[in-house]
């Protein structure tokens, strides 16, 4: 008997992955379809709750966006409330949350900055608002009060108040899957705890081995974190990037915050400035962070993928320049050199909490618990042609059937916008119809 041959396989069982399978049924006339993990249950790696900041990044307080970065994201973050809140209430109660969220300038010159952004987003966040010392305190009492008086520095916020602002991305992913599997007339596969072994072209199509068996498809699309670099690199494409994998820690205290703070970030960092949370999935606590750390993996808290790393990183002096011109940034070699900090056990508390008292100034040593086994890692790019660090997502194209996704934040925010853009390419390659009413549905809306 001939082998059946899936029209997509998509690899990697992440946020990204699913939104892709779940594009894949929903959109397209294409009748067989597969994803393929790794793992025994879908998101587990960075689109696992406790490993990423649950965060729906609009580019609002995002204050390293650009207006047009910003527009861009917010049409993908529409995507998942739109998906999210249509889904049954029992269901939907579990992926998504409503929070009110800021973000916070403190002193002079920061309060500037976002007096001028609120100028410039305004026309286009209609629900954005310009708070005062005396409005913050109304929405987040400890981020102002300091021995019950008033912080001395000037601060000033830019808030949406009312909308949603939390997503649990491992509940997302497995809701993508579910409604996938409920399209009828079509083959939607899910093979868990299948480790891919090779992908190689045979003819026009792609054998995909896993473990002792193989299948095939007409276009395959890998989206599994910093493993998509590797898989492309065995195949010998995107020799031309390299990987600096990212690992963020966070610090637990007792609730006190009533929502989402975000600091303004230092354009001069490419990681993210420190920020409070509600923890979806730990009721009464408030989650500080992230701390930026490189670690030699391409998933964290898995040793095993240090030999992955090692493959897919091809040092050379490319790369070495590409670090040593970061590290020579005197705001970035103080930021690594203090996030290394925070790895000593005696000092880290401290260190951190100096950082933690930016949002929430009563805060004290006591209040501060290491969140052990949070926070994922990111797979940063290295563009080596270009000698620069890439940041945000990035994709592998080389245009024959087999697409790679490398999707660090904003990724599981644009994970059904990058859907759409991977079943553009999909459909060019296979020439498949795809309905896109859906994905332009919010045009309206932001217009």
């Amino acid at each position: 008997m001939a082998e059946q041959v899936y029209d997509v396989v998509v690899i990697g069982g992440g946020v990204t992955g699913t939104a892709l399978l779940y594009s894949l049924a929903k959109f397209t006339d294409l009748k067989r379809i597969a994803l393929v993990e790794k793992y025994s249950q879908i998101a587990t790696v960075n689109s696992k709750s406790s490993n990423n900041s649950q965060t729906i990044h609009c580019g609002d307080i995002e204050t390293n966006y650009s207006l047009e970065k910003a527009l861009k994201v917010r049409r993908s973050a529409d995507m998942i409330v739109r998906y999210s809140t249509a889904l049954p209430p029992a269901i939907r109660d579990q992926v998504i949350y409503r929070y009110p969220k800021m973000v916070l300038g403190v002193g002079a010159e920061e309060s500037q900055i976002l007096r001028q952004r609120y100028e410039e987003f305004k026309p286009h966040f209609g629900g954005m608002q310009l708070l005062e010392k005396a409005q913050i305190a109304e929405v987040e009492p400890n981020v102002v009060k300091l021995n019950q008086h008033d912080r001395p520095e000037e601060l000033v916020a830019l808030a949406v108040l009312d909308d949603y602002t939390a997503v649990n991305y491992g509940a997302l992913a497995q809701s993508l899957v579910e409604q996938a599997q409920e399209v009828a007339d079509k083959t939607v596969d899910l093979m868990l705890g299948s480790p891919v072994k090779s992908i190689e072209p045979v003819g026009q199509n792609y054998r995909i081995t896993i473990a002792d068996t193989s299948i095939t498809a007409r276009f395959v699309v890998v989206s599994a974190g910093g493993h998509s670099l590797l898989f492309a690199h065995r195949m010998g494409i995107g020799l031309e990037y390299s990987c600096l994998p990212v690992a963020g820690n966070f610090y637990f205290t007792p609730q006190v915050l009533n929502g989402k703070v975000y600091t303004v970030q230092n354009d001069k960092l490419p990681f993210a400035a420190i920020h409070g949370d509600p923890d979806v999935t730990v009721p009464g606590k408030t989650r500080f962070g992230p701390t930026a750390l490189p670690l030699p993996l391409l998933e964290r808290y898995n040793l095993k993928t240090f030999v992955d790393y090692l493959e897919v990183l091809r040092f050379d002096q490319r790369v070495s320049a590409v670090l040593w011109d970061l590290f020579k940034v005197r705001d970035i070699r103080n930021y690594i050199l203090k996030n290394f900090a925070f790895e000593v056990p005696i000092v880290s508390r401290r260190l951190f909490l100096k950082d933690a008292q930016k949002i929430v100034p009563s805060l004290q040593l006591e209040d501060l618990e290491f969140a052990h086994g949070v926070g994922g890692i990111r797979p940063q790019l290295i563009d080596k042609t270009q000698g620069k660090l890439i940041l945000g997502q990035a994709e592998i194209d080389p245009g024959n059937g087999i697409r790679f996704n490398v999707t660090p934040s904003p990724g599981a925010t644009t994970c059904l916008g990058n859907a759409e853009q991977d079943l553009l390419r999909i459909q060019q390659h296979l020439g498949c119809e795809v309905d896109r009413t859906w994905f332009n549905a919010n045009i309206a809306i932001l217009n």
